[in-house]
């Protein structure tokens, strides 16, 4: 690597992800020439910063509208409201076909995955701003500001308002220790200890796996290298999931102390927060957050005085890519790439960023990490579980009364969350996103564990009145959508996993499409190169374990031979990003 390209620090240049987006939002779109001016200027291969700016769903080479509108099509947050369909009604109101930008270039309308606001209603982005609680009226009004050109801060202001529901607070949500105290209390104690108390605690990652965080710290430590780097992961993009939201607004004090206490357990000296682009309007407060830090001696140079500990932190935003919560492919953006993940082993504790040891961990574990240095292990220790212990948060959406944040010692029954969320007469919930478990009625005295039931943080909720099969069409879309597009089995198996429940559900399956999404679900989940592949399938085998007659219902009584090549050729369409007249087969 040429000292150019090892520039992606506060000392030397922006991010290549950050100047991509100035230029995206100064001209509305990434030229071919904006291409090969950037890659001159980070001195990398134009194929190179081309190949990112073709990865992120957020970058696009053809202009936008000024007024650039996102619908969230998540089954919680989705633009599906009843039996409206609110993003068609917008662009009905504006003449605009979805997906293209109307010929005046004023606004151009489409949807995107999950934007982490399941608990706020339908909701949507405009020119990354995020707008709630949609319903028709609104739409309506926020159609004629757009005919009107009328600029986003002379938009009503309370329409841009996200509040934070916390419905249950237990160890972790109800104190905020001073950042200044926790990192006074470590460096009391010294790096050995500090890591000793987190073994101590039992302390695992929060964000689904459950690695031992003392384990991933000591590992990194004790790994040869030249620097070690701290990350964050703030990619919180698995649908139905939004605790990281609330927690980096209300507690990004405590965040940044908990890398900081990485770093000093580690001997690093640059952390990065890879924070998703659908949170980008989170940056300004986060910056803010991290100066003041700065200003209070707890970031930078000797912090606290400390003559051998040096630390600072980078915030990262990323550009629209659900695979990069994948700590490799994570990894690999932040070094200015496409955001494909690595093949492991070596694991990023021994070769992460830059081929360096580095620590992974999500928001929830850093903060976690923080409490424990300040109110001991033994206190963390009696919560939960003896293998899974203290709090879990959870984003808690769909089917129940009150929506919001929930946190809960591990071992809590999923009956006992229902009941306090006013689910009723629930016919299934999805823990840790679609990449997660689905739940019959039968298993609802299952508990929030490590060794029963584990969750990155969501719950979604269906009651009697949905259509499950609408539903893993949606989870099925969504990870056809999000493949990286670097494995054969998931690149495409998805897409053929959409492409049978879409067929069940037209009243074109039968029973040989039942075998065959099995097949494709074993393979998917088996043979795929990263983790989206391996859990992709794991909601439609369930389904079809636990709730057969969702798909049965709809089964022809035989099979009908029929196969349409024009459409079995549009997953080649979306991986060469060609969809002209030429790549279409003529119906003559």
């Amino acid at each position: 690597m040429s000292p150019r390209q090892n520039h992606f620090s506060p000392s030397t240049q922006e991010h290549l992800l950050h100047r991509l987006h100035a230029i995206q939002h100064d001209c509305l779109h990434i030229s071919r020439e904006s291409v090969q001016q950037v890659a001159q200027e980070f001195d990398l291969p134009v194929a190179q910063v081309a190949a990112v700016v073709a990865f992120h769903s957020f970058f696009h080479t053809q202009p936008r509208g000024r007024f650039d509108i996102l619908f969230s099509n998540c089954t919680s947050c989705g633009y599906l409201s009843g039996e409206k369909n609110l993003l068609q009604l917008l662009c009905l109101q504006l003449h605009v076909t979805p997906g293209e930008t109307r010929a005046d270039g004023l606004v151009s309308i489409d949807e995107t995955s999950c934007i982490g606001l399941c608990d706020q209603g339908p909701s949507l982005l405009i020119n990354g701003l995020p707008i709630t609680h949609l319903d028709d009226n609104k739409v309506v009004q926020l159609a004629q500001l757009i005919a009107l050109e009328t600029a986003l801060p002379d938009w009503p202001s309370h329409w841009f308002d996200i509040h934070h529901t916390i419905h249950r607070q237990d160890w972790l949500l109800n104190g905020s220790p001073l950042p200044r105290e926790i990192m006074l209390k470590a460096l009391d104690i010294g790096r050995n200890n500090t890591l000793a108390m987190l073994l101590q605690s039992g302390l695992r990652g929060r964000g689904g796996a459950g690695f031992a965080t003392s384990s991933k710290w000591q590992l990194c430590r004790e790994a040869p290298g030249n620097a070690r780097y701290v990350v964050c992961n703030a990619d919180e993009g698995e649908p139905g999931t939004f605790k990281d939201r609330m927690l980096l607004t209300s507690y990004a004090e405590n965040l940044f102390a908990g890398m900081a206490l990485c770093a000093f357990v580690i001997g690093a000296k640059q952390g990065f927060v890879y924070l998703r682009a659908e949170y980008r309007y989170l940056l300004d407060s986060l910056q803010k957050t991290l100066q003041n830090c700065r200003h209070q001696g707890l970031l930078g140079n000797r912090i606290l005085g400390h003559t051998d500990f040096d630390f600072d932190i980078t915030i990262v935003v990323g550009a629209g890519a659900y695979i990069c919560g994948e700590e490799s492919a994570l990894i690999e953006s932040l070094e200015g790439k496409p955001g494909i993940p690595r093949i492991r082993p070596p694991f990023p504790v021994t070769h992460g960023y830059l081929g360096q040891p580095t620590v992974v961990n999500n928001v929830e574990t850093f903060i976690a990490a923080a409490h424990i240095v300040y109110y001991g292990s033994e206190t963390f220790r009696t919560i939960g579980t003896a293998s899974s212990t203290g709090t879990k948060i959870l984003s808690i959406s769909g089917d129940c009364t009150f929506p919001g944040i929930y946190e809960y010692p591990f071992g809590i029954s999923f009956q006992q969350i229902l009941h306090d969320c006013g689910a009723q007469n629930v016919q299934a919930v999805q823990i840790g996103g679609p990449a997660g478990t689905l739940l019959s009625p039968a298993e609802f005295e299952r508990t929030l564990a490590f060794d029963d039931v584990s969750s990155g943080g969501s719950l979604l909720i269906f009651g009697p009145h949905r259509d499950l099969l609408s539903v893993h069409r949606n989870f099925a879309r969504f990870f056809a959508h999000e493949s990286c597009g670097f494995c054969t089995p998931c690149r495409v198996g998805t897409p053929l996993i959409q492409k049978e429940l879409d067929a069940i559900a037209e009243g074109r399956g039968s029973a040989y499409t039942i075998e065959e999404l099995q097949q494709l679900g074993h393979l998917v989940q088996q043979q795929s190169h990263c983790g989206l592949g391996h859990t992709a399938a794991n909601h439609v085998l369930d389904g079809l374990r636990k709730f057969p007659q969702v798909f049965s219902q709809h089964l022809l009584p035989h099979f009908t031979a029929r196969f349409d090549l024009d459409q079995a050729l549009a997953s080649a369409r979306h991986i060469t990003q060609r969809d002209d007249p030429e790549a279409h087969l003529s119906n003559d």
